[in-house]
């Protein structure tokens, strides 16, 4: 009999959470009793439900950027914060006025394609530009083109975008976008015309930004919808040349100062050292920006807002960052990077929530070898949200991707974003998109990880540390 419950025990032991025996029983109470508290709310829906009501789209560097941060701070100094703050973002900025294309071919009546301007591009000359259309598979195939197959036309590249579970199909999709338009610039294309990154057969186009090294040699870039994508291939595959007019109006305007917009909960033991959480604050300038990133503004407003109805304040601090233009070039993120990157051995960890409100799957760190353990115990504590254990890689999120280079250690609290890309950057990134319960999850999974990162009995490496490993 005492050899059974010997064996007994030992299995018990074993059985045991990989939390146990790193966090306090206090503090392990604490992280469940948030987690079940934010699965009895709705993840902060009413915040994103104002953001998109009262503010709607929020390209960066409009009047409605400005509306915005100030709702924001309004926001956040009302929930309680024990400071709140705004940090200056100056940028270049550019605004949509229209585009139109329309396509025709022999024996095929003129069709107009439903379109959206990419970021920064151009505006055409008065009464647009008209030419041949040059088809490509995809953007190394424009690359392979010898330059009499592109100049004077208006290139389309065609390369569609598939579906994934973590979003990993975008960045090859995107090169299209980001570097299609200075590599048919540099071959003497007219204009570009790309299928929208997206995986929707919705006919609604996909924005976003494209960059050209040289301004003066920059050429207008529009996105088409897929379904019209689809159209323009059908055309070519006729046989006979198809034309294709592109009319698009857009600004540049002068520098414009927006402000990240910055919250704490001041720790009661070591209020220097900082548990960061951001989301970015700006959207496009089509839809509501519900999705990106308004469901992400959200969910760590309600985790950090979970925490701050405690009874007691965490032992470090916990900032949240609404980071400003993220979306024209992650902007606001890297100002924020240039501005701590000296304190990071201060810093924790970087999270961002910026991949729409589906639900938390996984979670994954980068974080020096004596911290993965903490990883593990926090992953213990969100297994009951459904969320299971990752690898060693993470970014942080787009806005802490700037901070890397300095070593900031970083965590991944992984969305399935099967859908998300049938919305992002369309005009149906609206708020009927979001599930309050998915919100919920998101909000749990982050407040878990906020408050036990900020009791860690163990630092997580930002600064040399971290970097020291990592070049090993």
């Amino acid at each position: 009999m005492t050899r059974m419950l010997t064996v007994l025990a030992a299995a018990l032991t074993f059985m045991q959470p990989a939390s146990a025996g790193l966090f306090s029983d206090d503090d392990l109470a604490t992280a469940r009793e948030l987690r079940e508290r934010a699965l009895e709310r709705d993840g902060g829906f009413e915040i994103v439900a104002d953001l998109t009501t009262r503010i709607g789209p929020r390209m960066a560097g409009t009047e409605a950027d400005a509306k915005a941060v100030a709702w924001a701070e309004e926001l956040l100094n009302d929930i309680g914060f024990d400071r709140v703050w705004l940090e200056p973002v100056t940028f270049d900025t550019w605004h949509r006025d229209y585009e139109r294309v329309t396509v025709r071919a022999p024996g095929v009546d003129e069709q107009e394609l439903v379109s959206l301007a990419l970021g920064f591009t151009p505006a055409t000359p008065e009464g647009g530009i008209e030419a041949e259309v040059a088809m490509f598979a995809d953007l190394a195939a424009l690359e392979a083109a010898e330059p009499d197959e592109v100049e004077g036309r208006i290139v389309f590249i065609a390369n569609r975008m598939e579906r994934s579970r973590d979003g990993s199909t975008y960045g090859p999709a995107v090169q299209a976008r980001s570097r299609g338009p200075q590599v048919a610039a540099d071959m003497g294309a007219e204009a570009i015309v790309i299928r929208s990154i997206g995986t929707s057969n919705n006919r609604f186009a996909h924005t976003g930004m494209t960059r050209f090294d040289d301004e003066t040699q920059a050429i207008p870039a529009v996105a088409i919808s897929n379904p019209d994508a689809d159209q323009l291939e059908r055309m070519v595959a006729l046989g006979e040349p198809v034309t294709v007019h592109v009319d698009v109006g857009a600004v540049y305007s002068e520098p414009y100062t927006s402000h990240n917009v910055i919250a704490e909960i001041t720790g009661s033991e070591s209020p220097e050292k900082i548990v960061a959480l951001g989301a970015h604050l700006d959207s496009w300038d089509v839809g509501t920006g519900a999705l990106d990133d308004g469901a992400g503004i959200a969910i760590i407003t309600e985790a950090a807002r979970l925490i701050l109805d405690l009874d007691e304040r965490p032992q470090r601090s916990i900032q949240l960052i609404y980071f400003a233009a993220e979306e024209i070039g992650l902007l606001g993120g890297r100002v924020w990077a240039e501005k701590h990157h000296e304190n990071f051995g201060n810093y924790q960890l970087g999270a961002e929530s910026d991949f729409g409100a589906g639900p938390v799957y996984e979670i994954g760190a980068r974080v020096v070898d004596e911290a993965w353990p903490v990883i593990e115990a926090i992953q213990a504590e969100l297994e009951p949200l459904g969320i299971d254990l990752g690898g060693r890689e993470a970014s942080g999120g787009p806005d802490f991707i700037p901070s890397l280079p300095h070593g900031l250690a970083v965590v991944d609290l992984r969305q399935d974003g099967t859908d998300y890309f049938d919305y992002h950057h369309t005009e149906n990134d609206t708020l009927d998109k979001i599930d309050p319960e998915n919100l919920a999850q998101n909000a749990a999974a982050y407040a878990v990880l906020a408050w036990l990162a900020a009791q860690s009995p163990i630092d997580f490496g930002s600064g040399p540390e971290l970097l020291e490993q990592l070049d090993q």
